[in-house]
């Protein structure tokens, strides 16, 4: 098997023409380089130098092993670089993030992520985040954008982003109905979700159970735009997060219900297994955590802000239009 040692012993003393001066040049003393040049040609099986010549002079087939030993010393120097600088990341990122993400603050993540490193190739999944954990595991992918706590904390590491505060939409044409009757808003529509697979159907469900809602109808959605779509057409109660569908509770085109406990919010974390490039990793991780934080920052201002149109409905009560709500994060 070939040795770096003994390759570079061999190089210099081709380039400098002496192992005198390849020795000083590798710090070594002159019986060291000799011993692995000696090394290197029991390896190959034939003599790579000509030791008699002044300067020594590579041998026919040295010359044609020189070009090739130059080349793998030089590759093993750009490998090593690697490790010198995250920029310089460049194979393929195989990032796993639920779509909640995908439809809020991701754009801007990556944005910034392929702007830090340059040379940087995304593959992208979107699924629930069973899925993405079961897929991390299984060294499917490197980096996750999803809900925690499907893994073995031991074999990775996290660190968490910014909730999503939830709430209950419904299209206008049920506010008439909502404001009048006070009990109507949790059994005579159905409620809207995402897929049972998902820990927000969970919390949903434990929410409903809470409120003396025993048997409640969902329809569980595999995709987040069409749970707002849904709610939109009034096919029934939608639990969304508040921050991507508030574009919609601007125009009217969804109207929230002030509930009397809030629905619980969603906490995700940026998740990677420890076995991966922990400093990069750990790069991301702080990035979307930041990236996370502004956006929050961003909806909560708009929500805030006294020109906010936002209608709510207080059911048994008047549809209102207040400007202040319950925060983001």
């Amino acid at each position: 098997m070939l040795d770096f040692k003994e390759l570079e012993a061999f190089v210099w003393a081709v380039k400098l023409g002496s192992f005198r001066k390849a020795a000083v040049r590798l710090h070594l003393t002159q019986p060291s380089v000799s011993e692995r040049i000696s090394r290197l040609e029991a390896t190959v099986g034939e003599l790579l130098l000509e030791r008699s010549a002044r300067p020594v002079q590579p041998t026919m087939r040295g010359r044609e092993f020189f070009l090739h030993a130059e080349r793998m010393l030089s590759q093993r120097d750009e490998a090593m670089k690697l490790f010198d600088s995250e920029e310089d990341y460049s194979a393929p990122l195989r990032l796993g993030t639920i779509e909640t993400i995908a439809h809020s603050w991701f754009p801007e993540f990556m944005r910034q992520l392929t702007e830090r490193y340059p040379r940087l190739t995304i593959e992208l999944t979107v699924d629930y985040s069973p899925a993405l954990n079961e897929r991390l595991m299984n060294n499917e992918l490197d980096i996750l954008l999803a809900m925690n706590g499907y893994l073995p904390s031991k074999q990775i590491e996290y660190e968490a982003l910014s909730p999503y505060e939830m709430g209950m939409f419904v299209s206008p044409r049920h506010a008439e109905m909502l404001s009048e009757n006070a009990e109507t808003w949790c059994k005579k529509l159905p409620f809207i979700s995402f897929g049972k697979l998902a820990r927000p159907y969970e919390e949903l469900v434990q929410y409903l159970a809470e409120q003396g809602v025993t048997s409640p109808r969902i329809h569980s959605v595999s995709t987040l735009m069409t749970i707002a779509r849904m709610t939109m057409e009034g096919l029934g109660i939608g639990a969304l997060p508040v921050a991507t569908v508030l574009d919609e509770w601007r125009r009217g085109e969804l109207l929230r219900l002030a509930l009397p406990v809030p629905l619980p919010a969603m906490n995700y974390d940026v998740i990677w297994r420890r076995a991966n490039h922990p400093r990069f990793c750990r790069g991301v991780g702080r990035l979307a955590q930041k990236t996370a934080c502004a956006y929050a920052q961003e909806r909560r201002v708009e929500m805030t802000n006294a020109l906010f149109s936002g209608h709510w409905i207080q059911p048994g009560a008047p549809v209102t239009t207040p400007n202040v709500t319950t925060p983001l994060i």
